[in-house]
C-alpha cells in the first residue's frame, strides 16, 4: 500500500528527519511511504490558502483515498487509523495532506475521504510528520498483529 503525504512547506528538519527515518525504515510491505513538499504560499491568509490548495488538489489522482490532517476533523484512536487504513487496500494509494500555516480551503475539504484531527491541541508541522509516521509505522503493526501496540 503507497501512502503519500503532502505537506506544505520546506523539508523536514534534521531533528524530524532522523525521528521520521526510524519509522520509515521500520516499516514492513505492504506499507510504503513517500513525501512531496510544496513551497509556501507567498500570498496572505485567503488567497494563501486557495493558491496552496488549488496546488494540494493538482498532485491528488482521481482514485486516491484523501485523508486531510484537520484540527476539526475526527479524532481516530491507533486501532482506528490502522482499519481506515487497511479498508482503502482497494485503492490505488492513500494521500495524506498536511496544509500549510492558513489550512486548506473547502476544496480540498470537500474532496477528503476522511477528515482526520491528531488532537485538540495545535502542533507545529515538523512535529505532526513525525507523528503521523509513528502513527502509520503503528497502524501497520496493528495491521499484522505484531506486538508494538499496547492495547
Amino acid at each position: 500500500m503507497t501512502i503519500k503525504i503532502i505537506a506544505i512547506g520546506k523539508k523536514h528538519e534534521k531533528w524530524v528527519a532522523d525521528g521520521i527515518d526510524r519509522y520509515e525504515t521500520r516499516l514492513r510491505k505492504p506499507w510504503d511511504l513517500t513525501w512531496q513538499y510544496l513551497p509556501h504560499s507567498s500570498l496572505a491568509e485567503e488567497a494563501a490558502r486557495a493558491e496552496e490548495s488549488r496546488r494540494i488538489l493538482e498532485k491528488i489522482g482521481r482514485d486516491d483515498y484523501l485523508i486531510l490532517l484537520d484540527e476539526r476533523g475526527k479524532m481516530l484512536s491507533s486501532p482506528g487509523l490502522s482499519r481506515v487504513l487497511q479498508a482503502q487496500l482497494g485503492f490505488k494509494r492513500i494521500v495524506l495532506v498536511i496544509g500549510g500555516a492558513y489550512g486548506v480551503d473547502e476544496t480540498v475539504r470537500s474532496r477528503a475521504n476522511t477528515v482526520w484531527s491528531l488532537s485538540e491541541l495545535v502542533f507545529p508541522h515538523q512535529l505532526v510528520r513525525l507523528i503521523i509516521t509513528e502513527q502509520i509505522y503503528r497502524a501497520g503493526e496493528i495491521a499484522a498483529g505484531r506486538p508494538y501496540h499496547h492495547q
